[in-house]
């Protein structure tokens, strides 16, 4: 009895630190940031549960960040020129191939509504 105890035992430990000798993978980089001027209308996307405010003109749209919407949602449907930084996110799918690019806006000053 007291051999099985010891197999399992020995077998278990030897499972446990292999478990814990996988690689690690190495940090994420952050997005460079750039301060840009954009002049676009304010809009409400999403969901009732997900909503996102959406900075649009005829070459891209730039979402807002959570903690920048409260200033935007009573501007919505307006045309507005904002400076802010930009970051800019290459989004994947699962299998790695390219999903497109996000623009999000951070730190936004409101420069003229209209």
């Amino acid at each position: 009895m007291k051999k099985i105890i010891f197999l399992v035992f020995l077998f278990s430990s030897a499972f446990l630190s292999a478990a814990g000798l996988k690689e690690k993978e190495p940090p994420k980089e952050e997005p460079p940031v750039n301060v840009v001027r954009i002049t676009g209308v304010v809009r409400l996307t999403g969901t009732a549960h997900f909503p996102e405010i959406v900075i649009s003109n005829d070459e891209n749209d730039w979402f807002v960040v959570k903690d920048e919407t409260g200033k935007l949602y009573d501007l919505q449907q307006r045309v507005i020129t904002i400076e802010a930084e930009e970051t800019v996110i290459e989004m994947r799918f699962a299998n790695g191939m390219s999903a497109g690019i996000r623009r999000e806006l951070r730190n936004i000053r409101i420069i003229t509504t209209e």
